[in-house]
């Protein structure tokens, strides 16, 4: 063994340059000011939790640590950037030199120096969601997978499902089982596959975004000089949004942090709300487990909400057992109750939203400032056709607006080609949905059709793949076009769910089950038309609406009410929130209900979107609600309000004005 020769960090002698005092509360410069070893930072919503590490950044190194020794880990590269640039701010250039970026950013620099331990080039080529969904196709294509006898995972699939099992340190089979229950029973082939995609991936000297973890995972564990390289490297560890970390990344932060244990995580327990894609809230609960001598620290003083606000949310997050406890503290001056709205349904409570809004933007409030939130995409589509109708202009973060999106329209192309047999366009888009059929195939199926042959007599002209899928397709056009269907929009969405397009969400979107749901609630959209041909114009209102570039600038008088899930809004803020569809079953959804865990991080996402409203938080929750059966249910609000003391908020029931004749 070679013997050790310690250096002693430099004493500083000159006076710091920065007032940490005098610009930190309290809580913050304890945190800022910590000694070294493992600490964990339980920073709450609206606290300053992006000032904490910047300044103990700048902190580590006015008292001599250098600048190369530092790791910073952010979620993403534009937070590192700004961080950094602020450190640079305070103290001057040389910033560049800290390791600064997302775990992916950092993985892309390990790895370019060591790929060749793992059998790749240094100048290995990174794949893109598009490249990794095409190189799958061909390990399908190569694997001779017989896709018509069972319908498999497309490449889109099957690369978020290789993903999970990355990031979660699962087996395909746990990963299927867990996450993807209906492909379960092909889980052996679908690890052939993964194995080909990996193979392939090397001989091209190729990796894909979740490579650059686990192969930077693969160099720490495998190889005992590159661990020891990077554990002295690095003598202090920070990490931001640690409660949205998942397996793989905790286990490297560990790694590399094994030597020095200076280790300092910053995150709200209380916002761990991914666990969906593949986030671990084990990893922020059990730090201190994991760490002996972890010393935690608390910043609950908030700049963003009013009192009131903050009452309430500090009422709803109470409930969780498995959880850091806090009490967010304003600064603000007090203002008004929070409204719990009682509405008759989900139509009024869209009015209510609406005129409520309106009123709001007479009182001075900008319509950028005001934002609609709610737990799945399809709770906004009436608020949606509400806002159209009264001209209210919106911007929709949760995703495209609800009836322009893809499954929507396929769905919508077969009722069209049902009324219509001479609809082209409709007839091409629900035959491309069949395996086998492109656009020119598409286009000779049509000449057919369109030139009198009947669809059930074209099984032999579809391609072999998709003779049972022409089948049910025939089927249920036929079926759709009899008295007792043409004119039930709401029967002919569930036929053409069940004549095969269920099993086409399954195998083509990762989200199935948000679709699924998305098709439901179209159903019971539909019921209120007499006529399917009124339902389809109404559609198609909804549709030809001027579509927003996200990308693009905004103009300066543009102003558009924002609509998200609180999923999306997670770091965002607006003056006032409405939150929407507060009922047992919508939020918390049905599923998340199955088990405690489930239950406590639904919580977490009620207590994230309360805690986005500045000034005015309004909760609505409507009393019927049509289930796509078709039955009118009487809905209870949901467990969240329910465990909020009356007295924090000010009830409101709807009531719809007689109109004087």
């Amino acid at each position: 063994m070679p013997r050790e020769y310690v250096l002693n960090p430099v004493e500083r002698t000159e006076p710091l340059r920065i007032d940490y005092a005098s610009l930190l509360n309290e809580q913050q410069l304890a945190a800022v000011q910590a000694p070294g070893g493992p600490i964990l930072v339980i920073a709450g919503a609206g606290s300053g939790k992006t000032r904490t590490l910047t300044y103990r950044v700048a902190w580590l190194i006015e008292h001599g640590v250098p600048a190369d020794r530092i790791l910073l880990m952010t979620f993403t590269n534009k937070a590192a950037r700004e961080m950094l640039q602020r450190v640079e701010q305070l103290l001057g250039g040389g910033m560049h030199r800290i390791w600064g970026g997302t775990f992916h950013h950092v993985g892309n620099r390990v790895l370019r120096r060591h790929a060749t331990l793992l059998g790749y080039k240094g100048d290995f080529s990174i794949m893109d969601r598009e490249d990794a969904k095409d190189l799958i196709n061909a390990c399908l294509t190569d694997a001779k997978i017989d896709t018509t006898k069972e319908r498999f995972p497309k490449g889109d699939v099957l690369a978020d499902v290789f993903s999970l099992a990355i990031n979660t340190e699962h087996t395909i089979a746990q990963a299927l089982a867990g996450h993807y229950p209906y492909f379960e029973q092909l889980a052996g082939e679908v690890a052939k596959v993964e194995t080909a995609y990996r193979e392939r991936k090397l001989k091209t000297n190729a990796m894909d975004y979740d490579d650059l973890l686990l192969n930077w995972l693969r160099l720490m564990r495998e190889h005992a000089d590159i661990r020891a390289l990077y554990q002295q490297r690095f003598q202090y560890v920070l990490v931001d949004e640690y409660q949205d970390t998942n397996k793989i990344q905790a286990d490297l932060i560990d790694l590399l942090a094994a030597q020095h244990r200076n280790i300092m995580v910053v995150g709200d327990d209380s916002q761990s709300i991914y666990s969906w894609r593949g986030a671990n809230f084990q990893n922020i609960i059990t730090f201190p487990d994991r760490y002996a001598g972890t010393r935690v620290f608390k910043i609950e003083t908030n700049y963003r909400s009013i009192p009131e606000i903050l009452e309430l949310a500090n009422e709803s997050i109470s409930a969780n057992v498995r959880q850091f406890p806090k009490e967010l503290q304003a600064v603000r001056k007090s203002g008004a109750k929070p409204w719990l709205i009682q509405c008759g349904d989900g139509n009024q409570q869209a009015n209510f939203v609406a005129q409520r809004i309106l009123d709001l933007r007479d009182e001075g409030y900008q319509l950028n400032d005001l934002a609609v939130l709610y737990r799945s995409h399809f709770h906004c589509m009436e608020v949606q056709m509400e806002l159209q109708r009264r001209n209210i202009p919106f911007t929709v973060t949760s995703g495209i607006r609800f009836f322009e999106q893809a499954h929507i329209k396929d769905v919508a192309a077969y009722l069209r080609y049902a009324i219509n047999p001479g609809d082209e366009l409709a007839f091409k888009r629900a035959a491309r949905l069949l395996p086998g059929v492109g656009g020119k195939t598409a286009d000779r199926l049509w000449a057919l059709a369109s030139g009198g042959k009947p669809l059930a007599r074209m099984e032999h002209d579809a391609p072999k793949k998709a003779a049972a899928d022409w089948k049910q397709f025939a089927g249920a056009i036929a079926e759709m076009r009899e008295p007792a269907l043409a004119n039930q929009p709401a029967a002919m969405i569930r036929r053409v769910i069940e004549c095969g397009y269920d099993n086409y969400l399954k195998a083509r979107f990762t989200n199935y089950t948000a679709r699924l749901e998305d098709l439901n609630q179209l159903q019971i959209f539909a019921r209120r038309f007499a006529a399917t041909e009124e339902f389809l114009s109404d559609l198609s209102l909804m549709t030809n609406v001027e579509a927003e570039d996200e990308t693009a600038p905004a103009q300066e008088d543009e102003e558009r009410v924002r609509l998200s899930t609180v999923h999306q809004a997670k770091g965002q803020e607006w003056g006032v929130v409405f939150v929407i569809y507060l009922n047992d079953g919508m939020f918390p959804s049905v599923k998340s209900l199955e088990d405690r865990d489930g239950e406590e991080e639904e919580r977490r996402l009620f207590y994230v979107a309360v805690t986005r409203a500045k000034d005015e938080l309004y909760l609505s929750y409507p009393l019927l609600r049509f289930n796509a059966s078709q039955q009118e249910l009487l809905q209870k609000p949901s467990r969240f309000v329910l465990e909020v003391p009356p007295e924090l908020m000010e009830e409101v029931k709807v009531n719809l004005r007689s109109r004087d004749y």
